[in-house]
């Protein structure tokens, strides 16, 4: 390594308890966290302290349990912002916001599933808990839907697969889409070229998503419109989806999708 390569060793030494938790894609024990960063776990509880005063880690105060922090989160969020596709994205999802006079949001495929990156709100108040960051379910909402009717068949199942086996996730709300109905609605998706919800999972809120594709071909944004039901048309060749539609094809264009 040359001078202007050196680097802080205890940096990264501390850097794969990030790495490890990272890598999970969930809290951990102390004991765990550290055999996965291949150190004791007197050695990780001063890296985890000092993170925890940084707001990279914080630990739940029921289980005890390491996961990301606050100040993580908000890189991962930047980082993500900053990317070419949602770059090109924000300017012509606001210009889609003021056309439909709905509030509409840009989502990726994030480590724990479809996630929101930038809402534009529009000037119809809606009460919703959405918000960057926000992780939107795989199989009850617009979003999600569009990712997992547009992702490689082993990534959609796969992120299907933890939702459903999910604690918080009950056996009743798993039960409500057995397998063959999730396939006919994901089989909608793909003819449609967009997904919707209709007063579901929130009450009174309608939506309808679009995916953005990159030149490989792969869906890389999801575009989401949403409102009230009294003045959202979720109708699949509505004002409202044509344009949403339009605005995700014209993403797709200047990502080098043909």
């Amino acid at each position: 390594m040359t001078k202007s390569q050196r680097g802080i060793q205890s940096i990264e030494v501390g850097g794969a308890l990030l790495q490890a938790l990272v890598d999970a894609g969930a809290p951990l024990p102390l004991r765990e966290l550290a055999r996965r960063a291949g150190m004791s776990s007197a050695k990780a509880h001063p890296y985890l302290v000092s993170y925890g005063k940084l707001g990279l880690i914080e630990q739940d105060p029921i289980t005890a349990h390491y996961g990301l922090g606050p100040f993580a989160l908000q890189l991962g969020l930047v980082s993500l912002q900053l990317l070419s596709p949602v770059r090109i994205a924000i300017p012509a999802i606001t210009a889609l916001g003021e056309a439909v006079d709905h509030t509409v949001a840009l989502a990726v495929l994030g480590s724990h599933g479809p996630t929101i990156v930038y809402i534009h709100e529009s000037r119809r108040p809606i009460h919703v808990n959405m918000r960057a960051g926000t992780v939107m379910s795989t199989v009850n909402t617009a979003t999600g839907r569009v990712f997992s009717a547009f992702l490689p068949a082993r990534i959609a199942q796969h992120h299907i697969g933890r939702e459903l086996k999910d604690p918080a996730v009950t056996a009743q709300e798993s039960a409500r889409r057995p397998k063959a109905a999730l396939d006919a609605l994901l089989a909608e998706v793909r003819e449609r070229g967009m997904a919707r919800a209709v007063g579901q999972p929130i009450p009174g809120i309608n939506a309808l998503s679009a995916p953005v594709f990159d030149q490989t071909r792969g869906i890389v944004l999801a575009v989401t419109a949403l409102g009230p039901a009294g003045s959202f048309d979720p109708a699949w060749n509505g004002p409202i989806a044509v344009k949403l539609r339009a605005c995700a094809e014209a993403i797709s264009l200047r990502l080098g999708f043909k």
